[in-house]
């Protein structure tokens, strides 16, 4: 079985806060053939980790990083990577996967009224704007 990930799964795996969940989730993991991860339950995860478990960026990496590292995950690395890249210079994950994204589609120029997400992605080399 191929499963979707949603992000409570995601956050069972990445915090032991419920050692019945966590195994429960792991079971599940370990069972599938694929565990699929979207763009958007990565962006709830880190969403969940900062807020309500006051992770750091470099805790966020790292558990975004030991789900890439099971055998039978499937995600966007590109976008992981991009979204890695912004949240290591001082941003949301999100604003990377934003960014990238955006990019994807055709856009070129990344806008945003958000200061720290603008400074974030121009030092990934990007076209940014300030909004004002």
């Amino acid at each position: 079985m191929r499963i979707i990930a949603d992000t409570n799964l995601l956050v069972r795996l990445a915090v032991d806060d419920d050692p019945r969940q966590r195994q429960i989730a792991a079971t599940a993991v370990v069972q599938a053939e694929a565990v699929i991860i979207s763009r958007h339950a990565l962006c709830e995860l880190v969403w969940v980790l900062r807020q309500s478990y006051k992770f750091t960026s470099t805790e966020t990496a790292g558990a975004i990083q030991k789900l890439r590292g099971i055998k039978n995950v499937v995600l966007d690395n590109a976008t992981v990577e991009a979204g890695l890249a912004v949240l290591g210079a001082g941003a949301d994950f999100a604003d990377g996967v934003i960014d990238y994204e955006g990019r994807w589609l055709g856009g070129e120029v990344f806008v945003s009224f958000d200061k720290k997400a603008v400074s974030a992605i121009a030092k990934q080399g990007q076209q940014t704007k300030l909004l004002a």
